[in-house]
């Protein structure tokens, strides 16, 4: 592999030895009774599986799960007979007739009708659709999806519409964003860089356009959760602005998906299986003109929430800093194709030509990304569970029955919390009054308030809503909003800088406190276990072992208080390293340095070795 200082990660060579027979077969694709990939497995968090919603069964569970009553499991697109960009089963209001929805499909752009997204636990819901391009039946056909959709909200609530295309930057601007940034972060030499740094990243408007992404998506917070309104996200085809936004809402929204197994399912939902179109925005053939870093986009935004509110969050930011890497790697189908149907079709066509028998498969199986054990140890994967989270507590059985602990509400510091200094146990000091330039209660430039407009003058709603949000105690299990100002609105220096030597700091940086941090975490899961083994429980033992190994930096004993190992920088796990053409697919750049790679002295011989 050919990590470029341009972050894109080339496979140039693969080779599978010493992997063991279960990971070469799925590499080769060939499947080894497993579902769609685990978690992080042993020693690395969670262990459950991911569901891919490829199957009828995967979305009546998450049907289930946010107790959206009035909406079902459709299967009119099994064999991708309605529209190709579009999973085989979705979900739609139960008011909804299959044969509406066939009727329908041709008046949307690309045939891709509403479809739902997730459920407040209130009964709004959200929702994701294309443009309607049939013009004499705009109405008809809106007011339809609209009244079905108020039919399955519990109090028959209005919808709100949100047009992202008139809200948001499109694809080119993003593009156009990312393309000043990648020229900023290696563009040499450094020093010259340095001087006109921060006008030069303003320039970029790169992080102008993720605060805009997570001050529209906040607004929406909003409305579904204090308004009570189902929202319908709509754009042309309905596969690029919508993937971020309803992602990050349900994000805000759900503490489920800031668990590593539900930002996964989060992914495969709303961007895979939705049609996001990873072959065209990442770029894979070359072709530019289609090129658009939506997805990087939306993990930034994401560390953006995990920045400021850092024990809310499962995974690290060196876990979304290798997700994203990982959409370069074409040994995993789950970031190769446009669609699920696109994935089917080439794979078929691919078996036919070169005489492989499929059976009953659709397509040969490609290795799910989310499967990492084919690209890191265990000992790696440890560098993917934050520290700071703050999970649910196990059951415990108490008089031979289990019974789950539920968590208080603790009110944590506001460095945690990620406030400034004005705000002293919630609460906003003078210096600080609302409403800010940046702050997200300002409303923005869009079409003119409706009856179920977030911004339509409720007294201040909004502002209430941010005011009350902040004079709580900060419960990480429940909603969590951005703050918007220009100092939170942050650059992603792990992953845009980390193969710059000269910006690196020597045994310093986030990770100091990272490595403090899991020296006390472990630390307390050794004291935790000692009590366990005490009360002598069967199930106090499994949880043991389930728990042991969490942190990749090991305690060596009570108050360790040894220093930084001289191998960490800034930029860890990613350092600069050597020889990155591996011949193991467990020889990725992580793995090489965590095995002790020689460091780049500069970023002249990075590009000497390329």
């Amino acid at each position: 592999m050919i990590t470029c200082k341009s972050f894109h990660c080339r496979v140039c060579l693969l080779v599978i030895e010493g992997i063991g027979d279960r990971a070469a077969n799925k590499v080769n694709g060939i499947p080894s009774g497993g579902g769609g990939g685990g978690g992080l497995g042993a020693g690395g968090g969670s262990s459950l599986k991911t569901p891919l919603f490829e199957t009828y069964s995967d979305w009546d569970r998450e049907v289930k799960r946010t107790g959206a009553s009035g909406w079902r499991v459709c299967s009119i697109n099994e064999g991708y007979m309605i529209c190709t960009c579009l999973p085989e089963y979705f979900v739609v209001p139960s008011s909804l007739a299959d044969q509406d929805l066939k009727i329908f499909s041709h008046s949307f752009v690309g045939r891709r009708m509403p479809f739902w997204c997730w459920s407040h636990a209130n009964g709004s819901a959200l929702v994701r659709m294309a443009l309607i391009k049939d013009v004499l039946q705009q109405r008809k056909i809106d007011q339809r999806i609209c009244n079905a959709i108020t039919k399955s909200h519990p109090q028959r609530s209005d919808v709100y519409k949100s047009d992202l295309d008139k809200t948001l930057p499109n694809i080119q601007e993003i593009q156009a964003a990312f393309v000043k940034l990648k020229q900023l972060c290696v563009n040499e030499p450094f020093e010259e860089t340095e001087e006109k740094w921060l006008s030069s990243l303003e320039n970029t408007r790169w992080l102008e356009y993720v605060r805009a992404f997570l001050k529209h998506s906040a607004e929406l917070v909003y409305t579904l959760e204090s308004k009570r309104l189902s929202v319908v996200l709509q754009e042309e085809e309905g596969r690029d602005l919508s993937c971020i936004v309803a992602s990050l809402v349900q994000v805000m929204l759900d503490p489920y998906f800031r668990t590593i197994t539900g930002f996964q399912s989060l992914i495969q939902k709303e961007w895979v299986m939705a049609g996001y179109q990873f072959l065209d925005r990442c770029n894979h053939l070359k072709r530019s003109e289609k090129e658009s870093p939506l997805f990087l986009l939306f993990l930034d935004a994401t560390w953006q929430l995990l920045e400021q509110c850092p024990a809310a969050f499962e995974f690290s930011e060196a876990y979304l800093a290798v997700l994203h890497d990982s959409t370069r790697v074409p040994l995993f189908g789950t970031f190769l194709f446009n669609c699920p149907h696109q994935r089917v079709k080439q794979s078929t066509e691919f078996a036919i030509s070169k005489n492989i028998q499929l059976g009953d498969e659709k397509g040969l199986k490609f290795p799910s990304v989310w499967d990492w054990s084919l690209q890191f140890t265990a000992k790696d994967r440890t560098l993917f569970h934050n520290p700071l989270y703050i999970g649910k507590s196990p059951p415990c059985v108490q008089n031979g029955s289990a019974k789950s602990f539920k968590q208080t509400k603790k009110s944590y510091s506001s460095t945690l919390r990620g406030l400034p200094a004005a705000l002293k146990n919630g609460v906003i000091g003078d210096q600080a009054a609302l409403p800010r330039r940046n702050s997200f209660i300002l409303r923005a430039k869009s079409e003119p308030a409706g009856p179920g407009d977030p911004g339509d003058g409720q007294d201040g709603g909004l502002d209430q809503y941010l005011r009350a949000w902040l004079s709580r105690p900060a419960d990480l299990h429940g909603v969590i909003l951005p703050r918007l100002s220009g100092a939170h609105i942050k650059l992603w220096k792990l992953c845009y800088f980390r193969w710059v030597p000269e910006a690196q700091i020597h045994r310093g940086g986030a990770i100091t406190a990272f490595h403090r941090l899991s020296l006390l975490v472990d630390e307390v899961d050794v004291l935790t276990r000692t009590l366990r083994q005490h009360r002598g429980g069967p199930l106090e033992a499994r949880y043991a072992e389930r728990d042991q190994g969490r942190m990749y930096f090991r305690a060596r004993g009570p108050r360790d208080a040894s220093a930084p190992p001289d191998f960490l920088s800034s930029s860890f796990p990613f350092s600069p390293v050597g020889n990155l053409c591996r011949r193991s697919i467990l020889g990725t750049p992580l793995s090489k340095f965590l095995s002790g790679a020689k460091i780049w002295l500069s970023t002249e011989t990075l590009a000497n070795e390329d």
